[in-house]
């Protein structure tokens, strides 16, 4: 059974072209401005479709099912997702929905807490490489090695000297992983600080949701600006043709599920993956009651 390419969704609300995932892609070079991107927006989108980009998410997820049910069975490829946020950007609901559905072998969600002290007496590549995946798997980082130039960029951890060779580093670190396989892709989910004063707020507000407040989420708000110009370096330098940056604006949580699911199939499909071929000799084969 071939099932190279199962038909991705397209936009109801355009009549025809599938959602443009270029639009929202760094291109590499070029600087970025992180205050030229509406954090509202949906390019590719009817903003007023709220409950059609729902629907389109369930019909996404199905598609996202079966592809990654084709990259497992293929065992040749190995996907790289890494989402970055500012605290409150949705990394862990984007995992929650865009994956929804998806066979847990072969997939694996890492999440990169403050590093331990046996983390710390390595380099700080140390414990990123060992969770990288293997062939057929899908591995989801919730943060990453960009943490090594953000926190530690803001919160002075170590000297400017130190930190701003990491970006080639991390360069040529991808780039290995691209050359010996992985297809890497990097999700910036970019929500305003007014939104994710009202995301903090909700889980002051709300009981159900207090578990996840964390007062030491307000050390980086209150270094917001800071935080967006690491990131604008980030994004404006490590964005490469074989490990691309997306920009996703976050604002509206449905258009960052579509979005974000949208750039996934659509790098699946690229990969061009076909089932294995069935072992010999088994046409004829019942089996016995």
């Amino acid at each position: 059974m071939n099932v190279t390419n199962p038909s991705g969704p397209t936009n109801p609300d355009s009549n025809g072209p599938t959602f443009d995932i270029d639009r929202l892609r760094v291109k590499p070079g070029r600087p970025v401005r992180l205050a030229d991107h509406d954090t509202r927006a949906t390019p590719g989108w009817d903003p007023k479709n709220k409950d059609g980009g729902k629907e389109r998410l369930k019909q996404q997820n199905k598609i996202t099912e079966e592809l990654q049910e084709l990259l497992w069975a293929n065992g040749r490829e190995r996907i790289l997702v890494v989402l970055q946020a500012m605290d409150a950007g949705g990394k862990d609901g984007t995992i929650r929905h865009v994956f929804e559905g998806v066979n847990p072998t072969g997939v694996k969600v890492v999440s990169f807490k403050k590093p331990s002290e046996k983390e710390l007496a390595h380099d700080y590549l140390w414990r990123i490489h060992k969770h990288v995946p293997g062939d057929g798997e899908l591995v989801i980082f919730n943060r990453s090695h960009y943490e090594d130039v953000l926190v530690v960029r803001v919160e002075n951890l170590v000297p400017p000297a130190r930190w701003r060779k990491r970006y080639d580093h991390i360069i040529d670190f991808e780039q290995m992983l691209a050359d010996e396989g992985t297809t890497i892709i990097k999700l910036l989910l970019h929500i305003s600080k007014e939104e994710q004063r009202q995301r903090l707020q909700d889980r002051l507000d709300e009981p159900d949701k207090n578990w996840k407040f964390d007062p030491g989420d307000l050390v980086p708000r209150s270094k917001w600006d800071q935080y967006q110009e690491a990131f604008e370096e980030l994004l404006s330098r490590t964005s490469t043709e074989d490990a691309p940056w997306y920009i996703i604006p976050a604002d509206r949580k449905w258009y960052r599920n579509i979005a974000a699911s949208e750039i996934l199939i659509q790098t699946l499909q690229g990969l061009n993956m076909t089932y294995p071929a069935p072992a010999a000799g088994i046409e004829g084969i019942e089996i016995p009651e």
